[in-house]
């Protein structure tokens, strides 16, 4: 039945995706602060996750239309506590718009997490091949929103900030004393950061780009240019993006990649509210020397074609029946996991999640399991037997941010019940410490009746809980939530059309899908994942 389940999921993942066209948003999920190149025929694309783990996600496609994540740079950050929830969290911090370069037959990946102190320094990764293993190489003072960039003679070089660059050594692992510089300075009413640079080298021609934010009357948030032929030399500067898209604001931050036969597309984010921040797809035309992004009247188009016909439809968010050894790359933790409180192999074909630390609310919780949601549409749904559940164990399927949608099993006692609530968390500035979770049970059903009659057939107590997602323009970015018994029969609980939205100031990421355990009165429960069946829809 599970592999019938997930066979129909993947058939209407191909449905939604089998046309021919790229439909923008090309990637309509949470994929911010992208930075692609191209190495051979194919492409790869790197993302901000923040405080989910593993980070620095490498998606790669054959065609612009079809990504799938292929590898991390890093499985965990082990700088502070806070990356294990304790002593704080890492909500909204950690891994931030990571540069992705090839040089010199070899991957390379400069990031800074945004945090102060020693946390905040740059990481430089290293690897024969992006899918990994990666390894540290380098640890430097704090680049903010950096790019890291190889010149034709393989001087290595950071650009960072609001105008700033410097020079690193040729083995990359200082500054070379005396090249911090300021190459631009922004202009007036340009009063928000210039972020977000990407560098890249054209017909001798060096150019970097970056988002502005404007706050003069008729000006928006746009992509900017800054070009030369001299590194030391005067930059000119050039609007190279001011679009508005799909009924949304304008949009910009990413960079520009080329194609073998020389041909050049544009990725920038837009935010999307209670999704994200996603990824539309632009062609470039060079004009006068400048790469000027859009179609003839400088905007995103609707849809594109692909690079290259034919491809296998892929994707960054699936379904999963947890029969293979490895976690599958599309599954990210909230935080860093606790690596023997979860297996693939203790009951095979089942995610087990186990209890191992008793904490007060989700938001502390060890190993919530997470994906993507993406848009227009989407639902997922998840088989969990909580038969080993202990007294004040609580697990289930959240629409997880800062503020959350939570289906809750709640053991009490020997009694299981099922709540719908809305959950919103406060966090501390500096610390990201969790200072206080309000909850509101919007809805609460005793299952243990028809557990009784389950258990007559068998010792699992088996409950499916569905989330479906609505990101449609206009439809205020809703979920609803659902239950059964039987994984057909479906009943709707909780909260009509729960409202998602995208906060900066603690998550700031799109909403995701959460699986998760955790004990609040004694270790030691676990349940048992049997399958996460997704499906998404153009409607």
């Amino acid at each position: 039945m599970k592999k019938l389940l997930l066979t129909l999921a993947a058939a209407l993942l191909l449905g939604a995706g089998a046309q021919a066209q790229i439909k923008n948003p090309m990637l309509w999920a949470d994929v911010p602060d992208p930075d692609v190149i191209r190495v051979g025929d194919t492409f790869y694309l790197v993302s901000t996750t923040m405080h989910l783990m593993p980070g620095g996600p490498i998606m790669a496609s054959k065609d612009l239309k079809n990504w799938e994540t292929v590898g991390y740079i890093f499985d965990k950050l082990t700088d502070s506590p806070k990356y294990d929830l304790q002593e704080g969290t890492v909500y909204g911090r950690g891994q931030w718009a990571t540069s992705l370069k090839y040089h010199d037959g070899k991957f390379w990946a400069l990031l800074a997490p945004n945090e102060p102190g020693s946390m905040g320094d740059t990481y430089i990764f290293t690897a024969e091949k992006a899918e990994g293993p990666w390894t540290i190489h380098s640890r430097l003072r704090h680049f903010h929103d950096a790019t890291l960039f190889f010149d034709e003679d393989g001087t290595p070089y950071v650009f960072f900030g609001t105008g700033e660059m410097c020079q690193l050594t040729r083995d990359l692992k200082g500054v070379v004393e005396g090249s911090l510089r300021h190459y631009f300075q922004r202009e007036a009413d340009e009063r928000g950061l210039l972020e977000g640079t990407r560098v890249i080298k054209h017909n001798g021609t060096y150019y970097a780009l970056l988002i502005s934010h404007v706050y003069a009357p008729g000006r928006h948030r746009r992509e900017v240019c800054y070009r030369t032929k001299d590194l030391n030399g005067t930059w000119e500067k050039n609007t190279v993006l001011e679009s508005d898209f799909g009924g949304f604001s304008y949009l910009a931050q990413g960079t520009i990649v080329d194609t073998p036969e020389g041909d050049w597309y544009g990725v920038m984010f837009q935010d999307r509210g209670g999704v994200g921040r996603v990824l539309t797809l632009s062609p470039v035309r060079w004009i006068d020397g400048w790469p000027q992004l859009g179609d003839e009247n400088g905007k995103v188009p609707e849809t594109m074609r692909p690079y290259r016909s034919g491809m296998p439809e892929k994707g960054i968010v699936c379904s999963d029946d947890f029969s293979g050894e490895k976690l599958g790359l599309h599954w990210e933790w909230n935080h860093n996991p606790i690596d023997n409180a979860w297996s693939l192999k203790e009951r095979p074909g089942f995610l087990r999640l186990k209890t191992n630390r008793v904490v007060e609310n989700l938001y502390l919780a060890p190993n919530t399991l997470t994906q993507r949601m993406e848009g227009p549409t989407c639902s997922g749904y998840i088989a969990m037997d909580i038969s080993k559940m202990k007294d004040g164990d609580c697990a289930g399927l959240a629409a997880f941010n800062g503020d959350s949608g939570v289906l809750t099993i709640k053991k009490q006692g020997k009694k299981s019940v099922l709540e719908m609530s809305e959950q919103k968390v406060s966090l501390t500035d500096r610390e990201k410490a969790v200072t206080n979770v309000e909850v509101k049970v919007i809805e609460t059903v005793d299952l243990s009746a028809a557990f009784k009659s389950q258990t007559s057939k068998s010792k699992s107590q088996i409950i499916y809980l569905r989330l479906d997602g609505d990101f449609q323009p206009g439809h205020h970015d809703v979920a609803n939530f659902y239950y059964s018994l039987d994984g057909e029969n479906w009943t709707k609980i909780g909260t009509e059309n729960y409202r998602m939205i995208f906060d900066y100031r603690r998550f700031f990421m799109g909403t995701k899908f959460g699986i998760f355990n955790y004990a609040t009165k004694k270790t030691g429960g676990y349940v048992d994942v049997d399958a996460f069946v997704y499906s998404k829809s153009e409607k």
